[in-house]
């Protein structure tokens, strides 16, 4: 099951973060990161303005825009400063002004941590155009096509999907593969939704935050039809 970020140790660790990376940030490149975990989006523009939209427990969200100058990044009308620090996949965004910028979030929702440079075909807007040829194709009873079409997703972004759109097209996927005769396959696609799909719905309510549990029981009460036509 999914476990519940601590933001308090995320807010910690921001605020280390930032002390050191005020010092050494530049300007970071324009272009559409993906926040850990699939949870959100960075969109940085040529002009510098930039805007944050992030994905909590129980779908709390946070939303902050501004502009960049001088690596740092000025929230609109608010005292909340950001902090940019080039990584291996990415970025680390950060703040030493927590309460402030908290006032962006929900309760349950943080900006700060890791931000992915996605490859091409795992950028969000690209991911949706995807999955809609997928149906399109499905619809057709075109299966190997839909196959063809939607399998590189799981295997390409991984690391840049969410949780909940990871199980809906896990779904899909065996649906396609079920359809078009290969139940090994459809088997294999599910195996990492069968230890939830397993469990009861009580279980999977007392996991998981309200508007989490009832998200992720759709995607467990679809895995567990399609586990039995895989069957």
């Amino acid at each position: 099951m999914r476990r519940i970020r601590s933001l308090g140790l995320a807010w910690a660790a921001a605020s280390l973060l930032a002390g050191t990376a005020a010092a050494q940030s530049t300007a970071p490149a324009p272009g559409v990161y993906v926040y850990e975990g699939g949870a959100g989006t960075l969109e940085i523009r040529p002009d510098g303005r930039f805007k944050i939209d992030t994905v909590g427990a129980n779908f709390h969200t946070c939303n902050l825009e501004g502009r960049i100058a001088q690596g740092r990044g000025q929230v609109s009308q608010s005292a909340c400063v950001l902090s940019f620090r080039p990584g291996k996949d990415g970025l680390t965004v950060g703040t030493n002004q927590s309460d402030q910028c908290q006032e962006s979030c929900g309760m349950r929702a943080t900006f700060v941590g890791e931000y992915i440079r996605p490859a091409p075909a795992c950028v969000p807007t690209t991911v949706g155009a995807t999955r809609k040829a997928f149906k399109r194709q499905y619809d057709a009873k075109q299966y190997a096509q839909a196959q063809a079409t939607l399998a590189p997703v799981l295997a390409e972004c991984e690391k840049t999907l969410s949780w909940l759109d990871k199980g809906w097209i896990r779904n899909d996927l065996a649906l396609a593969q079920v359809r078009a005769g290969d139940k090994a396959a459809c088997l294999k696609t599910l195996a990492p939704l069968a230890d939830d799909a397993a469990a009861s719905d009580k279980d999977i309510q007392e996991g998981y935050p309200p508007s989490d549990a009832d998200a992720w029981l759709r995607v467990v009460r679809a895995t567990r039809t399609n586990l039995k036509l895989c069957r």
